[in-house]
């Protein structure tokens, strides 16, 4: 029997209404109890979590392992290692892998792999079309039979309107959500960043806001009309934000997330040609943050995600409009949100808590995200005791491209459980031996 115990922490779990002072067992994987004062036993783990919050280990519902075929970028053992010192328990990996992920053998080798080396619970995402071509639909019933929780072509939009009304039908059949990455590709082609001011004084190419909003517009209306739900993902503008709270209110069954550099960082953030804030959809305006906090605040964003996207250095030290996109989310994602929603008024902590573990792991149905009894003993502990500063140098990450070193966080991942086994634990001891 293995049991580890969490003890003398402050428990937020909002899947069951719990904000106090308990101790959470962990025996054989699975919590077994959550009360005051639990006592441990000789040989138990103990991790010592008085001053510190302990909550259901994070969910990342979009991230990208490039594991196959980019392992040179990130893999699933660097890629797990990251996610585990970010507080994340389990992830969800996008397909545009090399080869894609687009049917059970792909799925299966991922499943196989983190099973191997992984240190979080790793879930794969099937393509929507196969090889991301946008042409015909990917073998959807058989990557959710290999393990897939969600299918999407992210990276690339689906352009044919008629094959996203056959992959949301098709997909709802199976019980799986549809991700949508929301950019109509004409109005994107050739753009580096966000079209504005900032590109117009960096002479450069830009995407503009109507780009993400027409494809949003779309998916709401095929979600709309079929009665099937959508997930759109890392909503970045102010008119997505709006139709999306719009469509919620007449019952159309659509979700979404952000991530944490369109809430934190603006288009200025490129000024300097700096190659670490391109992403795609692209950092916004002022404007456009404002709106995605007040759908945060309002409940249109339904939860966060991390879309850690790494790249060789290689790849983004050229010139602007010729490096990759993309900006690893693991390692900071938690704390500079916590940091400006909870620490910022914006939400308070039991719904942050739900944002980053019970939503997220309702949209992908993998049975996490609460500390109920039974459940899987997946568990972040954190504090927030002071100020301390991000390094890019201290990533565990195979790549640094983070447009966030040298930023200051009051929050700090101190450990993180996944069934049991301390994955994860801070320089500063915060494990002991019953």
């Amino acid at each position: 029997m293995m049991r580890t115990l969490i003890r003398g922490g402050r428990v937020v779990d909002p899947g069951n209404g719990r904000d106090g002072r308990f101790d959470v067992l962990v025996v054989d994987g699975a919590v077994a109890q959550v009360a005051s004062a639990i006592p441990a036993e000789p040989g138990d783990a103990v991790v010592e979590a008085a001053g510190r919050f302990v909550v259901p280990g994070l969910v990342d519902p979009h991230c990208h392992l490039r594991d196959p075929g980019f392992e040179y970028r990130e893999d699933i053992a660097t890629g797990t290692a990251a996610a585990a010192a970010g507080g994340f328990t389990s992830v969800a990996c996008m397909p545009n892998t090399n080869p894609v992920c687009d049917n059970a053998a792909v799925v299966e080798y991922i499943r196989s792999k983190a099973r191997r080396v992984g240190v979080v619970n790793v879930y794969p995402i099937g393509a929507i079309s196969r090889g991301l071509a946008g042409a015909e639909l990917a073998e959807i019933g058989l990557m959710k039979e290999a393990g897939a929780v969600a299918v999407s072509d992210d990276g690339k939009p689906v352009a044919s309107p008629d094959l996203m009304r056959k992959a949301l039908q098709y997909a709802a059949g199976f019980g799986m959500p549809v991700v949508s990455h929301c950019e109509e590709p004409t109005l994107s082609a050739g753009g580096a960043m966000n079209e504005g001011r900032v590109s117009a004084v960096l002479g450069l190419r830009g995407i503009p806001a109507t780009a993400e909003d027409a494809m949003t517009s779309r998916e709401l209306l095929l979600a709309e009309y079929l009665g099937v739900p959508v997930h759109i993902a890392h909503v970045s503008t102010a008119g997505s934000i709006a139709m999306i709270r719009a469509a919620k209110a007449r019952g159309v069954q659509v979700t979404c997330e952000t991530c944490p550099h369109y809430f934190l960082l603006t288009d200025e953030a490129c000024l300097g040609f700096d190659t670490m804030a391109k992403v795609n959809p692209p950092l916004r305006t002022a404007e456009d943050v404002a709106a995605v906090l007040a759908g945060i605040a309002d409940g249109t964003v339904d939860m966060l995600a991390t879309d850690h996207a790494p790249h060789h250095a290689d790849e983004k030290d050229l010139e602007f409009a010729l490096a990759n996109s993309g900006i690893d989310g693991f390692e900071t994602a938690f704390a500079l949100s916590y940091d400006r929603l909870v620490g910022g008024g914006v939400v308070p902590l039991a719904r942050f808590v739900e944002l980053m573990s019970l939503a997220p792991a309702r949209l992908l149905g993998i049975g996490r995200g609460t500390l109920s009894v039974g459940a899987p003993g997946d568990v972040t502990v954190f504090e927030t005791g002071g100020p301390r500063t991000f390094r890019r140098a201290e990533m565990k990450s195979k790549s640094k491209n983070t447009p966030f070193d040298g930023w200051r966080m009051n929050a700090r991942v101190v450990a993180t459980v996944v069934g049991g086994t301390v994955a994860y634990r801070a320089d500063a001891p915060a494990e002991g031996t019953a």
